[in-house]
């Protein structure tokens, strides 16, 4: 759902209440990951950037039908294809999408938050 929030805080005050857990840990792994980066509302979504660039790395949103995760590192997304292949998510380019909560494998998506911390690729 795009939003209309202001803050992080806001946004995840109006999510249903089945993705809430979901979408805290989420933010919670993109805060301690990514330390170089930068919590703001771009596009209607909770955003990260580096500090000191303006192009959006990480995000993620509630959607009508999934929790999107969206790594725009082409290099990260490529490397963990695999992992993600067997888990029964759908994904994209730069996007994750899981139907459910139950779905999100906290674990992969802390190293590619760790590897999207490192990596110096291109955005897709």
């Amino acid at each position: 759902m795009q939003s209309k929030s202001k803050t992080v805080e806001a946004y995840l005050d109006e999510v249903p209440a089945e993705r809430k857990a979901g979408l805290i840990e989420l933010r919670k792994l993109c805060l301690s990951a990514l330390t170089s980066f930068t919590e703001s509302m771009e596009y209607g979504m909770p955003s990260y950037k580096r500090v000191g660039v303006e192009e959006v790395e990480v995000a993620f949103a509630s959607q009508k039908n999934y929790i999107s995760l969206y790594i725009l590192k082409q290099d990260v997304m490529n490397a963990y294809k695999d992992k993600l292949a067997g888990t029964g998510i759908s994904f994209g380019k730069g996007c994750i999408r899981f139907t459910k909560t139950e779905k999100i494998s906290f674990e992969i998506v802390e190293e590619m938050l760790g590897a999207a911390e490192e990596s110096d690729g291109e955005i897709c």
